[in-house]
């Protein structure tokens, strides 16, 4: 990237949108806020000393009495080991799901308010419940994936290359034979976005408040100033958060957030496609949705509801759970499981 187009592209931002930065917007860590040794279990089931001390597959209770399988698994993408947890059905093999997880959030995702669940621990229950299997990781630098790669050095095309990983290592594993699915939430809806553009073998896609156009979408999470010092600066720049957290990122990151245009991507996936969007999203702007199918040749379906970046998670589970409703309906539309 030259220099040159920076300076352009910073100017008509900063000229355009001089009241980003005073915006806000949900918060998506997890990893601060939520036990990562919490249980997987629903409402009123409390496993929480078993999980702490049971080895790995650990059992996943079901709010039916039934119970699937947890469990912790690896694979390397460039040398460097990424983390993520299967979740499995009662009943063997099964469709599976790949969760991709948001910007500075971790696989469990937020917490949910009076569940002692996170987002996608959640959504990965319900999914079983439903019959498919689901994978949801730690994108290097986030989470548990940290060994060898640090948050600073993070990227789209990181994330990218890690979930491609993930579909690939799903492809081969005995315990998750049938179709594969994506969902994608926020920057993890980026992520899926273009991985499904660039041919990924997937069934269906849904996409959760997802970022259609990062150059605003960053400039409201970092204030437009700040973006502009990251694309200049070609040492990591701090940046401070709406939510009070705190990160450090590479120039390569804010590079990828000029560069990148997840619509474009989406464009050449014609494939059946789901998303979901919150009119009071102070992060994801709603039109991004329209963004989103606007550029899409295919099966498709707009979930909008009044909620907001996190789904109300900080209020309880009961739109997320609409939501995840939505999601599977969809996705059993198809044929699955």
């Amino acid at each position: 990237m030259q220099t040159p187009f920076h300076a352009l592209f910073l100017v008509g931002l900063l000229a355009a949108a001089p009241g980003l930065a005073q915006e806000t917007a949900a918060p998506e860590v997890a990893a601060s806020e939520a036990d990562p040794q919490a249980s997987d279990a629903g409402p009123g089931i409390d496993l929480s000393t078993l999980m702490i001390t049971a080895p790995w597959p650990r059992p996943l209770p079901l709010s039916d009495g039934r119970a699937g399988l947890s469990d912790r698994v690896s694979f390397e993408v460039e040398g460097t080991p990424v983390y993520g947890t299967l979740a499995l059905p009662p009943d063997g093999p099964a469709p599976t799901v790949l969760l991709l997880h948001g910007f500075t959030g971790d696989r469990d995702e937020l917490g949910i308010a009076e569940t002692g669940e996170g987002v996608f621990r959640r959504s990965a229950r319900l999914l079983a419940e439903a019959g498919y299997a689901s994978l949801r990781i730690d994108f290097r630098g986030s989470g548990e994936s940290v060994e060898g790669f640090d948050f600073a050095d993070t990227t789209f095309e990181s994330q990218i290359a890690d979930a491609g990983a993930a579909l690939d290592w799903l492809a081969g594993h005995e315990r998750t034979a049938g179709p594969l699915y994506l969902i994608g939430w926020s920057q993890g809806g980026l992520v899926a976005a273009t991985l499904a553009g660039r041919g990924a073998p997937v069934e269906a896609m849904a996409l959760w408040a997802a970022v259609a156009d990062p150059q605003i979408t960053f400039a409201t999470l970092f204030g437009p100033e700040m973006l502009a010092a990251g694309v200049m600066s070609e040492t990591p720049t701090r940046v401070a958060l709406p939510w009070g957290a705190e990160v450090t990122l590479g120039q390569p990151f804010f590079e990828g957030v000029i560069e990148s245009d997840p619509v474009a991507e989406l464009s050449r996936y014609d494939g059946p496609l789901f998303v979901a969007q919150g009119t009071a999203d102070a992060t994801v702007d709603p039109a991004q949705a329209e963004m989103l199918l606007a550029a899409h040749e295919g099966r498709e379906e707009l979930w909008l509801r009044d909620m907001d970046h996190s789904f109300d998670a900080y209020e309880g589970s009961e739109r997320l759970d609409e939501m995840v409703a939505a999601t599977i309906a969809f996705f059993d539309m198809l044929g699955a499981p």
